[in-house]
């Protein structure tokens, strides 16, 4: 899967075409259930590269006095000091309870990244091709309802935040009625958003206002 990549204060749609060979079929029809309507997994580089930096640490540290203690050579201060903070302290001591506490947040959180697919900003999109899953970054979303709503007339500006289920618009207005606005804005932008081929459309919020003074 590509990554988003910035073009102009948007990011590109993501491709993915899968290594199957799977045939047209009922997941291939824009609309129908299949893998399509999941959201993209994040390949969670940085947790991964962290998590394995962190073990090769301690496992190298472990390997080198253990080597080192076959070798005729006396453990390190600091094995032999752990060993006996195990061996001594109560399973009620405060300091194994914090350890276990840490412990047991971090397998938490990786069971999280395990399980949940990330990549909250991608939209997945409709499958029109057997072969190939498309997503719309969430910014490039929202540039599209942007540009779409500047061609209303009577529009100053468009402030636009887009989530994964809903598309917030606040407009300012400096001529025509405001209902009329908010009516061409409404029509507008929802026929935008059924032509970003969502699998999931984004619900609309339309505000419009007049400007404020100035001074």
């Amino acid at each position: 899967m590509s990554e988003p990549g910035g073009l102009q204060g948007g990011t590109l749609p993501v491709l993915d075409k899968p290594t199957g060979d799977d045939g047209p079929g009922e997941e291939g029809r824009p609309g129908a259930a299949g893998p399509a309507e999941h959201r993209f997994w994040s390949a969670r580089r940085v947790p991964a590269a962290v998590v394995a930096a962190l073990l090769l640490v301690v496992a190298a540290a472990f390997l080198y006095d253990v080597v080192a203690v076959r070798a005729h050579r006396s453990a390190m201060a600091w094995r032999g000091e752990l060993a006996r903070q195990l061996a001594e302290r109560p399973l009620d001591d405060i300091w194994v309870l914090i350890g276990a506490g840490i412990a047991a947040a971090l397998g938490l959180w990786l069971v999280v990244l395990a399980v949940t697919p990330g990549l909250r900003a991608v939209l997945p999109m409709r499958r029109i091709h057997p072969d190939v899953r498309a997503g719309l970054h969430r910014d490039a979303a929202g540039l599209v309802l942007r540009d779409r709503a500047m061609e209303v007339a009577g529009v100053q500006s468009v402030r636009v935040r887009t989530g994964r289920r809903k598309a917030d618009v606040r407009a300012l207005s400096h001529f025509r009625d405001l209902d009329d606005v908010h009516a061409d804005l409404d029509a507008v932008l929802t026929d935008a958003i059924r032509g970003l081929g969502l699998v999931r459309p984004l619900a609309l919020s339309v505000r419009v206002r007049r400007p404020g003074k100035k001074g």
